[in-house]
């Protein structure tokens, strides 16, 4: 196999130049310990020549460079002053502005929302690194915000395929990313712990202080609801180098607490809340809670009220069904854009 068919297999043919198939809240935060630019993208052409170039890498115009490690402090900065940040997932270009209007600092993507937008389904390697590449950059290239990347398992079924996915994505001028140890495999949904781990530490040696590194294991959503196991994971993670942990939907606050009290002082990221009680973004910040995501619910919320419109069109009530957001509102937020 040459080496462009053995990117494109990992990758996707996005990521070889071919095309291939397209992927403040009501609290307040006082400001970074350093202000995030706004315009954020990855590291200048030749600034390492000591390392061999990634294949994979974007040449993005000069006013859009910054360098990696400044991206890493900054993004950081957000996770270490008082209370955290908010950091909702966009699922496509006018969603990341509406969001970046709103005056969130920082945005996600959502490998659940962007798979079923391409009409997949989401943690079966059905959708390329490729893609979801090409799919951060445009995010970051039209808000101008930090953007961490929801890179599922790291896409690739060894330590060295993670590798390559973070510098990819360093590459690609993301802020963040995170990395899973789930497996696309619905028989055993979660790797081993060594090899989970031997992953994190894997993306963490890449990484090198460029890119916010999550460690997330998804014990409690592929229905292995074992506590110990879960903060066994997150510490190695943690010990592993990991920036940031992860485990979404723990059963309970309790179970929540006893999860950022054991990887303290790295920040914790919760989805929405525990499974048991929706709470306020205030009572997450004070259970210890750094960062707060939300996964597909936003791309949800919209669905629902697509469907709702889909009803009252079916039931003949126009009025109802073409109700929305203005054109003029969606060509303002357009032309904010940095694109």
């Amino acid at each position: 196999m040459d080496s462009q068919a053995a990117l494109s297999d990992l990758f996707g043919p996005a990521a070889v130049g071919k095309p291939g198939p397209v992927s403040r809240g009501a609290a307040t935060f006082p400001p970074p310990a350093r202000p995030l630019p706004r315009l954020i993208a990855g590291t200048p052409v030749g600034a390492r020549t000591a390392r061999k170039p990634s294949p994979h890498k974007t040449i993005i115009p000069e006013r859009f460079v910054m360098p990696g490690s400044e991206l890493y402090e900054n993004f950081m900065a957000l996770h270490t002053r008082e209370g955290g940040l908010v950091m909702p997932n966009a699922w496509d270009g006018l969603s990341a502005l509406m969001l970046a209007d709103a005056g969130f600092e920082a945005i996600a993507t959502s490998s659940a929302a962007l798979a079923t937008t391409l009409g997949r389904s989401d943690g079966r390697h059905e959708v390329t690194c490729g893609e979801h590449l090409e799919h951060a950059r445009l995010l970051g290239r039209l808000t101008g915000l930090a953007v961490n990347g929801d890179f599922e398992d790291g896409y690739g079924d060894t330590p060295e395929d993670v590798a390559a996915t973070v510098e990819a994505a360093v590459e690609s001028g993301l802020a963040g990313i995170g990395i899973e140890d789930t497996s696309g495999n619905p028989d055993q949904p979660i790797r081993d712990f060594d090899e989970a781990v031997n992953r994190i530490r894997s993306a963490v040696e890449a990484a090198k202080g460029r890119i916010v590194v999550t460690g997330r294991t998804d014990n409690f959503i592929q229905g292995r609801p074992d506590l110990d196991d879960t903060i066994r994971r997150l510490t190695a993670f943690a010990e592993a180098g990991a920036d940031v942990l992860y485990a979404p939907y723990p059963p309970d606050l309790d179970a929540l607490v006893a999860i950022v009290t054991a990887v303290a002082p790295k920040p914790v990221n919760v989805l929405i809340s525990p499974a048991d009680d929706v709470l306020t973004v205030a009572e997450l910040q004070k259970a210890g809670v750094k960062r707060i995501s939300v996964g597909p619910a936003l791309y949800t919320h919209a669905m629902e009220a697509l469907e709702q419109a889909i009803k009252a069109l079916v039931a003949g009530d126009l009025a109802t069904a073409t109700t929305g957001t203005s054109f003029e509102r969606i060509s303002e937020l357009l032309a904010r854009g940095t694109n």
